[in-house]
This record gives C-alpha cells, sequence and structure tokens, in this order.
C-alpha cells in the first residue's frame, strides 16, 4: 500500500503522463491537417535513433539546453526564477564569440578561456539583476524579460562592428579560430561520422553533477535552499538572504551563459544577426519543468528536448511542419504545471481502492 501511494505522489508519474498526452494532442493536429501520425512519428524515431550519428547529432542537440536547464533548475531550487536565461545565454555566446576570434592563444588553453569568458558574462549579466532586486526591490522576472531585449540588441550591434563582422557574410561575425573550437579530434569525427560531435554533453554532465552536489551536499546548497523556502525564517535563522539570492544568480546566470558557449564553440562557429530570440534559454525552462528541477534530471530532460528538436527536422519529410514539436513540448509544460490536479485525482481514487 505505502509502494503504491509512493508511486502516485512521485512527480515522475505525471511527467509521463504530461509527456503522453503532449503527443496525442500532438497526433490530433497532424491528424486534422490529413497527416499520418503513425509515419510522423516513425520519422521522428527514425531521425533520432536511425544512424549513430543521429544519437550523436541528439547529444550535440541536448548540450546547450542542459545547460540552460540546469540555469532555470538551480535558480528555482534556490527561490529565485531566472526567466533571463535567454539573455544570459546570449551574452555567453558573444563573450566566447570575441575571445575566440581576437585572442590568440594555443589549443585547448583556448577553448577554456573563452568558455571562462561566457561564464562571467553570464555571471554579470544575471548578477546585476540580482542587485536590482536586493538593493532597489525590483521584482527579477521584470529585470530579466528588460535584459533579454537589451541582450538580442546588443548581440546584433556586436555582430556588425569592425571587429567582429566578417566582409561579405551577410550579417555574421567572424567564424571563431580552430584553437577555440570544442569539436572533437579529427579522428574521433570521422570514426563517428559526425563533423558537430563535440566536448559539450560531457561538460553538461559535469556541471549537472556539479549542481547537484553543491545543492543537496553542501552549506552553501543547504543556505540557498532555505532562502529559498522562507527567506524571513533564513534570516531569523543567521542567513544572509541577500547574498544568498545574489549567489544563487550569479550561479545560474554563469551557467546559462557557459550554454552559449557550447553553441557557438561547438556548434554554430560563429554569431549570426538575429531575427528574433534564439530560444535556448526560454527552452531551458521546459527542461527544467520536465526535470523537476532536479540537476540530474535536466540531463535526460534535455537528451529529450535535444532529440525532439534533431529528430522533429525530419517531419518535414512527411509533409508535416517542424511546428508539431513546439505544439507537443507546449502541452507537456501545461499538464506538468497541472499536475497537481492529476495527483489530487490519482490519490482519491488510490484511497477509494
Amino acid at each position: 500500500m505505502k509502494k503504491r501511494k509512493s508511486f502516485l505522489e512521485s512527480n515522475v508519474l505525471y511527467t509521463l503522463i504530461a509527456i503522453i498526452i503532449g503527443f496525442v494532442i500532438g497526433a490530433i493536429f497532424l491528424a486534422a491537417v490529413g497527416i499520418s501520425p503513425a509515419e510522423a512519428y516513425g520519422k521522428l524515431l527514425n531521425g533520432v535513433f536511425g544512424k549513430p550519428k543521429f544519437m550523436i547529432w541528439t547529444l550535440v542537440y541536448a548540450a546547450p539546453l542542459i545547460f540552460t536547464g540546469l540555469s532555470v533548475a538551480f535558480s528555482l531550487r534556490t527561490g529565485v526564477f531566472n526567466i533571463g536565461a535567454e539573455g544570459q545565454f546570449v551574452v555567453g555566446a558573444m563573450a566566447a564569440c570575441a575571445c575566440g576570434i581576437i585572442i590568440k592563444l594555443p589549443p585547448v588553453l583556448h577553448a577554456i578561456v573563452c568558455v571562462i569568458a561566457a561564464a562571467v558574462a553570464g555571471f554579470l549579466w544575471s548578477y546585476l539583476v540580482g542587485l536590482l532586486k536586493v538593493k532597489r526591490g525590483i521584482h527579477e522576472v521584470l529585470s530579466f524579460i528588460m535584459f533579454n531585449w537589451i541582450a538580442f540588441y546588443l548581440s546584433n550591434f556586436l555582430v556588425n562592428t569592425e571587429t567582429l563582422h566578417k566582409e561579405g557574410s551577410g550579417e555574421a561575425t567572424k567564424n571563431v579560430l580552430d584553437s577555440a573550437r570544442l569539436l572533437f579530434p579529427e579522428g574521433m569525427l570521422k570514426a563517428l561520422d559526425c563533423t558537430g560531435a563535440n566536448w559539450g554533453f560531457i561538460m553538461a554532465v559535469a556541471a549537472a553533477v556539479a549542481m547537484w552536489i553543491i545543492i543537496e551536499k553542501t552549506t552553501l546548497g543547504y543556505k540557498l535552499k532555505a532562502v529559498g523556502f522562507n527567506k524571513d525564517a533564513a534570516t531569523f535563522g543567521g542567513i544572509n538572504a541577500d547574498r544568498s539570492i545574489l549567489t544563487a544568480l550569479g550561479i545560474s546566470g554563469a551557467l546559462a551563459g557557459v550554454g552559449g558557449a557550447v553553441q557557438i564553440l561547438g556548434m554554430a562557429g560563429r554569431i549570426s544577426q538575429f531575427a528574433g530570440q534564439e530560444g535556448y534559454g526560454f527552452q531551458g525552462i521546459t527542461v527544467a519543468l520536465i526535470a523537476g528541477s532536479n540537476p540530474l534530471g535536466c540531463i535526460l530532460s534535455g537528451i529529450f528536448y535535444g532529440a525532439m528538436k534533431y529528430g522533429g527536422a525530419k517531419l518535414t519529410m512527411v509533409g508535416a511542419p517542424e511546428e508539431v514539436i513546439d505544439i507537443i513540448m507546449g502541452c507537456v509544460i501545461i499538464f506538468i504545471a497541472i499536475s497537481g490536479v492529476f495527483k489530487a485525482l490519482f490519490m482519491k481514487f488510490g484511497k477509494k481502492k
């Protein structure tokens, strides 16, 4: 009886239900426009598992999503809502790109410097919002929304500066130097048959483990969670709540910034002028919610979202729009948000049994 109750109370159960409902609603939309859901989902699965290199590409797509998911998850576990991961991702990408173009260093060291620059940029971008919150009482959500747009336009401005812009390439920067790239060695790329295979996913897994240890096993994590649960009680217990908020937002921003570096140094190689927000930071919110704000869960949810993004591109082969993936993920988030309703119903049903 206790095992059954524990299962019904598990967040994993309701996350799985939400995912299933998302796919069902996606199938309804596909059927409504005359496309076979079975054929479309078959292409989606084949696009992820059809060849070993497809699975490698899935992990490549997952890496920046895991970082932005960790960014949001870490902030949620510590009582603040980092809706600014998008802006932190962008400034991290800008910092990594600039260092990768301007600075000349030996391989490995160059990449490390670029990643550190991205982490610092993301840290400071988020820390500024923290200062506005603790010093002026400005809600972080409002500040983050504004900072997202500032990062967006700042990136578009820097893309066209003389130092970074590549002549004749349209609205894009020069490519970062090869010494700054996070790609696997040439031999491994050929063996994996994947030109974009890089160290990003391994870095993301290491970051997820580190964040879990910090939150669950350290004094710092205890203080951050205490402030998140009850700021007044934490302050009464001798914890500096303002410092904890600034620390949480800074770490959260650094994670998103590194995600931007992984995207540029591991995949894109340069920054193009944005027509709209890239979305990695907002997709990180989805990753964090699916993971239940668990850093280790962000690895699995990031892989899931990465698979949906990469495999979803194959839907066009059956005439289905890629936006079906957005519909599915949107529905997943809605039903995760109202999972409390399902939990109450299942618990009530379980008691009757």
